[in-house]
């Protein structure tokens, strides 16, 4: 007799709708899934630092903190797979949350059919890629688990914002991001930016690792935004770590 039982997938729903909650819950526990619901942005948080589930399901108009602001703080931290749930068909609204990191996107009503194959589908492709927790191109090195930036080994003494920032500058290493995005991924605000706070938060950054000259790695693209440069003959393909077994 095989006595050894299969751990449940955790699934943490974030989503206000009490009879939306319900209806995810009974289909997902009647597809052996473990459920856990959570009724606003800030405690679907505090669920997702408790419980480290599986696979998060992501309603974006929540009563407290931005759907948005949701993911990117996950994102921040970890790579589970995230299936956006939402009454908005609209194609930006899906290319945006593609962009920001979600990993499918569902619009309501949905079918429990179309529900499960998409879980399914994302828990594929996240279980056949290396689980990423950290970067290190041996000059700059964050622990997004513990929320920890290094600079050659050196803890740094970031404040939120900055970290926020420089993860979001390292995790887009090479491409050249905008003010505009980079106020979505660090402030978690939408509509139009202020250039001059981002210039002085990139040049508080600048200063606290000691990168105040024209060799700077985190460059100024005149017109477009700012690029994280890695550290020389280090390939992008190589700069996330995978986790400890």
């Amino acid at each position: 007799m095989d006595l050894t039982t299969k751990r449940a997938a955790v699934v943490l729903t974030i989503e206000d709708d009490g009879d939306v909650r319900f209806v995810l819950q009974t289909i997902l526990e009647r597809d052996d899934y473990r459920v856990v619901q959570a009724g606003t942005g800030r405690a679907g948080l505090r669920a997702f630092y408790q419980t480290r589930p599986d696979v998060v399901i992501l309603d974006m108009a929540l009563p407290d903190l931005d759907g948005w602001e949701v993911l990117e703080r996950i994102r921040d931290m970890s790579e589970v797979p995230v299936l956006v749930l939402t009454g908005r068909c609209a194609e930006a609204e899906k290319v945006r949350a593609l962009h920001s990191g979600a990993d499918d996107y569902l619009t309501k009503p949905f079918s429990h059919v179309e529900l499960i194959a998409r879980l399914q589908a994302i828990r594929r492709r996240a279980q056949t890629s290396e689980v990423r927790t950290g970067f290190d191109d041996g000059r700059i090195r964050i622990d997004y688990a513990a929320h920890r930036a290094y600079l050659s080994g050196v803890p740094l003494p970031l404040t939120p914002i900055e970290y926020r920032l420089l993860c979001a500058l390292v995790r887009h290493a090479g491409q050249v991001l905008s003010a505009d995005q980079l106020v979505d991924l660090a402030w978690g605000e939408t509509g139009t930016p202020d250039p001059a706070r981002v210039k002085y938060a990139v040049l508080r950054l600048r200063r606290k690792l000691g990168w105040v000259d024209d060799g700077s790695p985190l460059r100024t693209v005149r017109g477009f935004g700012y690029r994280y440069e890695p550290a020389p003959d280090v390939p992008l393909s190589t700069l996330m770590h995978p986790a400890a077994p």
